[in-house]
């Protein structure tokens, strides 16, 4: 819900921005409802959306990391789903796909929005990926362009 307390809505006067939203279609059922809340609240911005497909939830640093090189995007939304399994492998791809986006996030100065879901069922995903519910999706874009809102504020700020 846009202005509850979970939720500050979408950062007003940022202008024109390109994101680029990062991908993994590995559960492609809950991954278009995250990529459709993210959507739904990047145009509602007036942002330009680029979409890039990555094989999996770790890939998704990486292709933010190269797109970042290029400079053309303002932010950046990670979307995926990663439902644990039997084996640890689950841990292996949601520690280090998040760490990597973090690490991306302070070292590169990069706005990105975190919407890799870990769930522990299909249930929950779609729970938390339907916009008209949780809407991780567009709790991810949010996140994104209140980065981006913050950086410019701080940076026409004096010291």
């Amino acid at each position: 819900m846009a202005g509850s307390p979970n939720d500050p809505g979408v950062p007003a006067g940022l202008g024109p921005l390109k994101v680029l939203i990062v991908v993994a279609p590995y559960h492609r059922q809950v991954t278009d409802l995250l990529l459709a809340g993210a959507e739904r609240v990047l145009h509602s911005a007036g942002a330009s959306v680029a979409i890039v497909e990555v094989p999996g939830a770790l890939e998704i640093p990486p292709a933010v990391a190269i797109a970042a090189r290029f400079g053309r995007f303002d932010a950046f939304v990670a979307l995926g789903c990663v439902i644990r399994g039997e084996t640890s492998h689950y841990d292996l791809v949601v520690g280090e796909s998040c760490r990597g986006l973090v690490e991306l996030g302070i070292r590169e100065r990069l706005a990105i929005g975190n919407g890799i879901l870990t769930v522990d069922s299909l249930d929950q995903a779609l729970e938390r990926a339907e916009p008209s519910r949780l809407d991780k999706g567009g709790h991810a874009a949010r996140a994104a362009l209140s980065l981006v809102a913050v950086a410019r504020r701080l940076q026409g700020s004096t010291q």
